[in-house]
């Protein structure tokens, strides 16, 4: 299941080579929310994995961003203790902009936008 959310990059990782088979990029965005007049910040760690590790590269702290990512969670057991963890893994990250939240610069409509009223008969039926 893909997952969308909007913040502020406030930290970016190097690559991490866990493996000779695994590397991974982490990095933190900011999201703040406003509720019945209260103002609430989470911090939320992302991971990109494998040929995902660049995505970040373009982008710089404290840029508002869009990030598409994935939930995933893994069992891990080591001398017979049983840990759970789970991974925001993004997948695609965009710089966000206000057009693409449906904003504008547009005025809003006016008086002066109104059409005339014509003389000539309302043939609607209602």
């Amino acid at each position: 299941m893909s997952f969308e959310i909007t913040g502020k990059v406030i930290e970016k990782y190097d690559t991490v080579q866990v493996n000779d088979r695994f590397k991974k990029r982490e990095f933190v965005i900011e999201k703040t929310e406003s509720n019945g007049g209260m103002e609430f910040t989470d911090h939320i760690k992302f991971q990109l994995t494998q040929d995902r590790c660049n995505l970040i590269d373009s982008i710089e702290l404290n840029d508002e961003v869009k990030v598409n990512f994935n939930i995933r969670g893994n069992k891990w057991e080591r001398d017979g203790k049983v840990n759970y963890f789970t991974n925001l893994d993004a997948w695609r990250i965009e710089k966000f902009q206000a057009e693409q939240a449906g904003f504008d610069n547009t005025p809003p409509p006016s008086l002066d936008d109104i059409p005339p009223e014509s003389d000539e008969p309302d043939d609607l039926p209602f």
